[in-house]
C-alpha cells in the first residue's frame, strides 16, 4: 500500500482489527448514499414531466446513456484519486476529503434545478474518486502479508457495502418514488454525513494505516512525471501510445467528443501502466503485475453484464414486470416499487456473504482449487447464468404482456452469488499483487476497470431497444460463460505468474483453525 505503516499490535473485535469496522460503517453509509441515488436516477430521468412526482421525461436510450457515463466516471475518477493519495495526501486524508465532497454533492442534488443536478453528479464523481480506492486499500493495510483473514476481512467490508445498498434501495427508493425524487437525493446526503462522522470519530483505530509515505519511501519509486518522461525514451511503449492516441482522435471525429476524450484518457492510463511495468525491478514483481492487469479484463466483463441491474433491469422491472402483490403492505399498498428490486442484490450478499467466503476457505483447507483467478472466473459464469432467467422473463412478457417477479428474484440471486465469488476476491487479490509504492494507483485502475464495465453495461442496455431483450439477455449469458471458461483453461499458467502470492494462505488457515479449535476445548 502507498502508505507508511508501522506494524503494531492492533485492538481486535470478533477476530479482526477494530479499524475494519470503522471502515465498514464509513463505507456502509457512503454506499447507502451512492446506491440510494443510483436506485432512483434512471427512474427520475425517464419519469414524465407531467406526473405528480415529475421527472425529466428523457427517453430510455438517453437515460441509459447518462447512466453509463455517470457510473463509469464515478469509478474512473479512482485513478486520479489514487494518484493524489499516493503522492500528496495519503489514503486517510483522501478518504476524509472524498467524504466531505460527497456530502456536498448529494446535498446539491436535492435542489430542483438542472444546474444543481449536473453539479451534484460532478461532485459525487469527484468524491467517490477520492474515497473509493483509498478506503479499500486501507482495509488491506490492516492485515500483514499472507494473513488468511484478509479475504474474510474484505468480505465483511463488502457486507457493509451491501448493507448500505440494501437499506438505501428500500428507503431512498420509497422516498424518491412516492414522496419526491429530490427528497430521495437529499436523504442520500444525510446518510453520507453519518458516514463522515463515523470516520472522523474512529481515527484512533486507523493510526497505522493510510498515512502518506515518507520522503525516503516515496523516492524509492518512480514519480509519475518520471514515468511519462521515460516514455519518450522507450521506443516500443512510445509507439504503442502514439498508435492509441491516433486512434483516440479518430474516435473523437467518428463517435463524438465524449468518446474521444475517454479514449485519450485510456491511452494515458495504458501508457502509465506500461511504464510502471518497466519501472518494476524484479521478474516476480513484473509477472504478478501482468496477472493483476489481466484480472482487470475479468472485472470489465463482469461489471459490463452485472450493471444491467441499475439500468436495463431497473427499467424492465418498471415497465414489463407484474409487481402486484396478493396482499397489501403498509405505505406501498399492493404494488412493489420498481426501485425495491435493487435491494435484492444487497440482501442476498448479506445472507450469503460469509457462507460463500467460508465455502472457499474450506476448499482451500481440503487442498482443492481456490485461487483468486479461479474464484473470479467461476463468479463470472454464475453471474452470466443469471441472465437465463431474464430470457425466461422476456419470453413470458412476449406471451402474456407482463412477466412474474420471481424471474427478477432468481436473476439477482445468481448475480449475487457470482459477485461474492468475484468482486471482494478481486479487491483482496489486488492488495496481494500490487507493487507497494503503486498500491493506491492500482486500486484506482481496478475501479476504473469497474467503471468501464459500467459504461459497457450502458451501451449494451441502449442496444436493447433495437436488438430486443431476449437477444441482449441471451447474448450476455453466452459471452460471459465462454469468456470465463477460456480463463479457466488458462488457469495454470496464470497461477504460475503469481509466484506463490497465495500459497502460504492454506498454512495460515490451518493455524487459525487449530487455534480456534484449541480455544473451544478450553
Amino acid at each position: 500500500m502507498a502508505t507508511s505503516e508501522v506494524r503494531v499490535k492492533q485492538k481486535e473485535l470478533f477476530g479482526h482489527p477494530v479499524g475494519l469496522y470503522i471502515l465498514f460503517f464509513t463505507e456502509m453509509w457512503e454506499r447507502f448514499s451512492y446506491y440510494g441515488m443510483r436506485a432512483i436516477l434512471v427512474l427520475y430521468l425517464v419519469s414524465e414531466t407531467t406526473n405528480d412526482n415529475a421527472g425529466l421525461g428523457w427517453s430510455q436510450d438517453d437515460a441509459l446513456a447518462l447512466y453509463g457515463w455517470y457510473t463509469m466516471l464515478v469509478y474512473v475518477a479512482s485513478i486520479p484519486g489514487g494518484i493524489i493519495a499516493d503522492k500528496l495526501l495519503g489514503q486517510k486524508r483522501a478518504v476524509l476529503i472524498g467524504g466531505i465532497v460527497l456530502v456536498a454533492g448529494h446535498g446539491i442534488l436535492a435542489v430542483e434545478e438542472m444546474w444543481a443536478f449536473y453539479t451534484g453528479l460532478t461532485l459525487i464523481i469527484t468524491g467517490v474518486g477520492f474515497l473509493k480506492p483509498n478506503i479499500s486499500t486501507m482495509v488491506g493495510g490492516l492485515y500483514k502479508e499472507g494473513d488468511i483473514r484478509r479475504d474474510k476481512g474484505f468480505t465483511i467490508f463488502y457486507i457493509g457495502i451491501n448493507l448500505g445498498a440494501f437499506l438505501s434501495s428500500l428507503i431512498v427508493g420509497y422516498v424518491g418514488e412516492n414522496i419526491g425524487w429530490h427528497y430521495g437525493f437529499g436523504l442520500a446526503g444525510i446518510a453520507m454525513a453519518l458516514g463522515l462522522i463515523n470516520y472522523v470519530a474512529g481515527q484512533k483505530h486507523l493510526a497505522n494505516v493510510g498515512n502518506l509515505l515518507s520522503k525516503v519511501e516515496m523516492d524509492e519509486g518512480a514519480s509519475l512525471g518520471k514515468l511519462f518522461k521515460d516514455l519518450f525514451q522507450s521506443p516500443p511503449q512510445l509507439i504503442v501510445s502514439a498508435i492509441l492516441l491516433a486512434a483516440s482522435f479518430y474516435g473523437m471525429f467518428a463517435m463524438g467528443i465524449a468518446y474521444g476524450l475517454l479514449f485519450i484518457f485510456l491511452t494515458v492510463v495504458i501508457a502509465m501502466m506500461m511504464m510502471v511495468y518497466k519501472d518494476l525491478t524484479t521478474k516476480v514483481m513484473k509477472d504478478r503485475y501482468v496477472v493483476m492487469l489481466l484480472s482487470f479484463i475479468l472485472v470489465i466483463v463482469f461489471w459490463g453484464a452485472f450493471e444491467q441491474a441499475g439500468g436495463l433491469m431497473n427499467i424492465y422491472a418498471l415497465d414489463n414486470t407484474d409487481r402486484t402483490l396478493p396482499f397489501t403492505l403498509p405505505l406501498i399498498g399492493n404494488e412493489v416499487p420498481a426501485s425495491w428490486f435493487q435491494s435484492l442484490n444487497a440482501m442476498f450478499i448479506i445472507i450469503f456473504g460469509l457462507i460463500v467466503a467460508n465455502y472457499w476457505a474450506k476448499r482451500k483447507l481440503k487442498n482443492k482449487e481456490a485461487s483468486s483467478i479461479f474464484k473470479m472466473a467461476i463468479g463470472v459464469i454464475i453471474m452470466g447464468l443469471g441472465f437465463v432467467f431474464m430470457v425466461f422473463a422476456a419470453l413470458q412478457f412476449q406471451e402474456k404482456g407482463s412477466s412474474a417477479m420471481y424471474w427478477l428474484v432468481l436473476a439477482y440471486l445468481f448475480h449475487t452469488i457470482g459477485e461474492l465469488c468475484s468482486s471482494p476476491v478481486a479487491l483482496s487479490f489486488i492488495t496481494k499483487l500490487a507493487p507497494v509504492r503503486y498500491a493506491s494507483l492500482m486500486m484506482g485502475v481496478y475501479f476504473a476497470a469497474t467503471g468501464l464495465g459500467n459504461k459497457v453495461a450502458g451501451i449494451v442496455g441502449e442496444a436493447a431497444s433495437q436488438a430486443g431483450d431476449i437477444a441482449i439477455f441471451s447474448g450476455i449469458t453466452i459471452f460471459t460463460v465462454c469468456f470465463a471458461t477460456l480463463v479457466l483453461i488458462m488457469l495454470k499458467p496464470l497461477k504460475r505468474l503469481t509466484h506463490g502470492a497465495e500459497d502460504n494462505e492454506r498454512e495460515m488457515l490451518e493455524q487459525e483453525t487449530y487455534e480456534i479449535s484449541d480455544t473451544e476445548r478450553e
